[in-house]
């Protein structure tokens, strides 16, 4: 009989090699023909070409031309059966009955090999969004992909580790630079950047390959191989197995027969009892479905968006409540809502802590907050202020319930979800216009996702409510204090974490507050908050990261290292180049002290709860209490000419900032002289390691909450809805407007971004100045009012002094390039810091001075004559440039010295858009150097207090200038069918049109227009 055919094997490694040959050969094969036969093509972009552009980029040489188009194509087909089976052998080779994860990055190998050939075959000249999108998704899936593969490698693959660290490390690093260039070249159009930008985007290419090469030395060190093929003709190699082992059991059967005829016992007849007998329990259960092993991941994602849930509740009571106190300009009374805060003193009734902490009572309390959530419904400010303290009240008490009641390994768990809810709470807000979808003042009109965000919610409470229950502790549910042992004092450890919650609320509730801090006007000289709000995620992230790993070690010097003075000091440090620096230097600080509060909440809750062991209750009031001294104080820096004794505040953010970080201070680890009997005797920490699980899904969960992050930002940058172009560049005409926004909130207590868009938009402003616009704090939800208009209309923005410099806000929008911006802090003895902001834009060549400010009420005279005089000096000192002044005025038209109106015009050289206009008080709008063509004031609506004006002007050439500026030249009224159609506003507005969306032209029930002079040059 002839000997039977062998069967195929084929060494994994060589797969492996393949692939690594295969991808190289197609990428770089590409850029050898494309450079080879169309060298300027595929350098050339939408921006320059070569010799500004001298290097291709991936999807240019890969997708635009023949023959290397097609060539790479065909490549990559082929490779795509070796990378599939890749994907395959690492899961086969590191997949374990103990961990979930193998079977995780199967299948996020799959995706991230099924992205790679959406981007590859569909070119950025096919589809450019598409091709994007999976592109970025590719770079996203690398991040599991690349850190999971790192996790799994066996310990005894060196080189493969090695190079798996190298690789992943350059991949990422490579990341943050080009996204700089990319937004050079696409926000700022700057030439040669997108060569810059290609040189770091095939760095991710080769790493990525190199990354994926280390499993060649996985295969070889695991001696792993492929066998194809059945012998014909004959029992295979597993046949022959059982076949022996049959026999073989068999044999000792018999054997243990013949000796039990005997009386005999033996091993063997144990040996084969044991074969016999019915399996243990463990051993008969069936294989674990993919949805049990997938259950403590859902769990986790659960308990983070219920922390979300938890912070975005939390974060909604002041804004709601403030709403009362703006329009009172004072204590409304309803400021009592911040008592619910204190709402855990409820829990000091032993039936009451024994119900909150059970899974029945939890699952209640989560469904109460949601009714927070649910108040976006009412239309009514007072019904959702009822609504949202109830939700408050509840959730402030479930989450002292998680955070004080957990105990062992739990209580670092609780610590980093929180961080993990509020990182999601910030990170919603950040690809939302800096409003939480979520949120009750924001509705579907105002870019809510209300209904969602609560579906969701309702999903994460069922799946909590049916996990399986926990084993019993053996610690009772609320020990005596007596006997609780805490290894702590209750005390500091509740100041340090109510301090802690109110910085990371105040400083971290919004990715770009860091950066209003340092924001210095143009030119721009430092972070820009819709670009590099992404850097305050990844330096929260870095933080938590920190802690994780930390809490993760069973040595408690190592558990405790965060808890050194000396990282104490560095925070600190962090915070005073934060508050003391402007710029990227001051953002660096910022971004230091983002770092400090992300990496120290983990071990601050851990304190708490040791201290306040048996003493949840009066722990949890004092959080709060701290809470809301901070909150009031915080906001009487600014607020300070409205409330008795609010003058002690004013202006004293440093001393606000310095009771943060020492209260902070006091859960830190001071070394204290101690007796040798004291040192001995002193209780050890109750606290346990951080599971490895749990440690790993917390690392995974950062890693794709910071990619969603850049991705956000990314989605800013790369999709511009409009870039900012003058409605009427060739008629030389500038609309500009001022308007005093009331914070962003209407008169139904709602957002009002988009509602101030459609306004702006339809009057088609080129230049609008904004009042009353510094929402960076907590009282307004930590919001940027210029997101959503800038972004979808078209502007450039500055958005005036920040949140440090204790003024309620002005912000320039410009259609014009912005050349250069000063901030000025007006004159304030008596009452409120006013702000101004001095900008030079380039109108059609021109340029022109443009000042916005927000002088100080009528209960101040002394403070408007001396900001009038300071602002006259501005622009007086601006002559003989031309210029626009849009501002709040408070004056009568004509009234005399010492009232701002006569000062502002004599001494500033500056004329009224309309003299004979004699019902204003606050709004004003100045010019000198320009035709003023029309005037037009705009009702409210429902949106603020206070209307719309908005001057018309015409730029004259530089040359010539203005030809007479004589008041008979000025005030040659026109109807507006004696100018061309560039200059007339929307006629829907006028009130026999019946208006739009309540808005119309009211006092006049219309525009105002002027000729322009004979001979004028424009």
């Amino acid at each position: 009989m002839a000997s039977p055919a062998r069967p195929f094997t084929l060494h994994a490694s060589t797969l492996a090699r393949a692939h690594t040959f295969l991808a190289l050969t197609a990428f770089l094969g590409a850029l050898f023909i494309g450079c080879a036969l169309h060298y300027k093509k595929i350098v050339k972009n939408g921006v320059a070409g070569y010799p500004e552009e001298w290097f291709p980029s991936v999807s240019a040489t890969i997708g635009d031309w023949y023959p290397e188009r097609n060539i790479f194509q065909i490549l990559i087909a082929i490779n795509a059966g070796p990378r599939f089976a890749l994907v395959a052998l690492q899961y086969y080779m590191q997949r374990t009955p103990n961990s979930s994860i193998p079977g995780f990055l199967l299948l996020i190998g799959i995706l991230r090999t099924l992205s790679c050939g959406g981007w590859v075959y569909i070119t950025s000249s096919d589809d450019h969004d598409v091709h994007d999108v999976l592109m970025i998704s590719y770079i996203v899936l690398n991040i599991p992909w690349m850190f999971g593969s790192i996790a799994c490698t066996p310990v005894n693959h060196v080189a493969s580790r090695k190079r798996r660290r190298l690789a992943s490390l350059g991949f990422f690093a490579a990341i943050a630079p080009m996204i700089y260039f990319f937004i050079q070249h696409k926000v700022h159009r700057v030439p040669g950047a997108y060569t810059r930008y290609s040189f770091f985007e095939w760095a991710l290419i080769l790493l990525d390959v190199w990354y994926d090469s280390s499993a060649e030395l996985d295969f070889k060190a695991a001696d792993l191989k492929i066998t194809v093929g059945t012998l014909v003709g004959s029992p295979s190699e597993a046949d022959r197995l059982v076949a022996q082992t049959t026999k073989d059991v068999a044999s000792l059967s018999s054997s243990v027969n013949e000796k039990a005829k005997k009386g005999e016992k033996s091993e063997g007849s144990k040996e084969v009892a044991s074969l016999n007998a019915p399996p243990a329990p463990s051993q008969a259960q069936p294989e674990p479905s993919i949805f049990a092993r997938a259950r403590p991941t859902i769990a986790f994602v659960g308990d983070v968006y219920l922390s979300y849930i938890f912070w975005s509740v939390f974060t909604a009571l002041v804004p709601t409540l403030f709403y009362f106190s703006v329009w009172e300009l004072g204590f409304s009374g309803q400021e009592l809502a911040l008592l619910c805060y204190l709402s855990p003193a409820f829990l000091g009734i032993q039936p009451f802590w024994e119900w909150a902490r059970s899974r029945e009572g939890r699952g209640i309390l989560h469904g109460f907050a949601l009714v927070g959530l649910a108040a976006y419904i009412l239309p009514s400010p007072v019904g959702r202020l009822l609504l949202v303290s109830f939700a408050s009240m509840a959730a402030v008490i479930g989450a002292a319930v998680d955070w004080l009641g957990a105990e062992g390994g739990d209580v670092p768990y609780q610590a980093l979800v929180a961080g993990l809810g509020f990182f999601v709470a910030s990170l919603s807000k950040h690809a939302n216009h800096t409003n939480n979808p979520v949120w009750p003042f924001i509705d579907e009109r105002s870019g809510g996702y209300n209904k969602g965000g609560i579906a969701l919610a309702l999903l994460a409470i069922l799946e909590f409510a049916s996990r399986a229950a926990p084993v019993p502790s053996a610690v009772p549910a609320k020990a005596p204090v007596s006997a609780s042992a805490p290894t702590r004092h209750w005390l500091p450890a509740s100041l340090a974490l109510g301090s802690l919650i109110f910085s990371m609320h105040s400083l971290l509730g919004d990715a770009s507050t860091l950066i209003a801090w340092s924001w210095t006007g143009y030119p721009i000289s430092g972070p820009v908050p819709n670009v590099h709000g992404s850097l305050t995620h990844v330096a929260q992230a870095l933080g938590l990261a920190i802690a994780a790993l930390l809490a993760r070690s069973s040595s408690p010097r190592v558990a405790a290292a965060l808890a050194h003075p000396v990282w104490l000091a560095a925070g600190a440090g962090s915070a005073y180049v934060m508050y003391a620096w402007r710029d990227w230097a001051g953002y660096a600080g910022g971004l230091g002290f983002a770092l400090f509060l992300s990496s120290v909440g983990p071990f601050v809750w851990t304190h708490a709860a040791e201290g306040a062991r048996g003493r949840e209750a009066r722990a949890m009031v004092v959080v709060g209490a701290v809470l809301v001294v901070f909150i009031v104080a915080s906001t009487f820096t600014v607020a300070y000419a409205f409330v008795p004794g609010g003058e002690i505040f004013r202006e004293r953010t440093d001393l606000v900032l310095v009771a943060q970080v020492a209260l902070i201070a006091l859960a830190f680890d001071w070394p204290l002289p101690r007796t040798r009997a004291t040192s001995s005797s002193a209780p050890a920490s109750a606290t346990a390691p951080l599971p490895r699980a749990a440690h790993y899904k917390v690392q995974y969960a950062l890693a794709l909450f910071t990619a969603l992050s850049l991705l956000a930002t990314l989605r800013r940058t790369n999709w511009p809805g409009v870039v900012p172009r003058p409605h009427r560049a060739r008629s030389r005409i500038v609309r500009a407007g001022i308007w005093t926004v009331h914070f962003g909130i209407d008169n139904e207590g709602r957002d009002s971004q988009r509602r101030m868009r459609d306004l702006i938009g339809d009057m088609e402003l080129d230049v609008v100045g904004l009042l009353e616009t510094d929402l960076h704090r907590i009282p307004f939800g930590n919001r940027d009012l210029t997101r959503v208009i800038a972004e979808e209309l078209g502007y450039y923005v500055d958005i005036g002094p920040g949140p440090n410099k204790h003024t309620w806000g002005a912000v320039l929008l410009s259609k014009f390039p912005i050349v250069k911006s000063t901030h000025h802090l007006l004159p304030s003895p008596d009452g409120e810091l006013a702000p101004a902001i001095e900008a030079v834009l380039d109108m059609f060549g021109t340029e022109v001075t443009v000042v916005v400010s927000h002088n100080g009420q009528e209960e101040t005279p002394l403070d408007r004559e001396l900001q009038s005089q300071e602002l006259a000096r501005i622009m007086s000192t601006a002559a003989p440039r031309p210029l626009i002044f849009l501002g709040y005025v408070v004056t009568k038209p004509h009234a005399p010295r010492p009232a701002p109106y006569d000062i502002l015009l004599t001494d500033g050289g500056v004329h009224d858009i309309d003299a004979d206009d004699y019902d204003r008080w606050c709004e004003y709008i100045l010019y000198r150097g320009l035709y003023r063509t029309a005037y037009a004031r705009i009702s409210r609506s429902t949106i603020t207090d206070t209307e719309l004006q908005v001057g018309q002007f015409v730029v004259p050439r530089e040359v010539e200038g203005v030809v007479d500026d004589s008041k008979e030249a000025r005030y040659m009224r026109a109807w507006k069918e004696e100018l061309p159609l560039d200059h007339w506003f929307p006629l829907e507005y006028y009130p026999e049109y019946g208006g739009v969306r309540g808005h119309f032209y009211h006092v006049f029930n219309t525009p105002l227009y002027y000729k322009i002079p004979e001979g004028a040059q424009v």
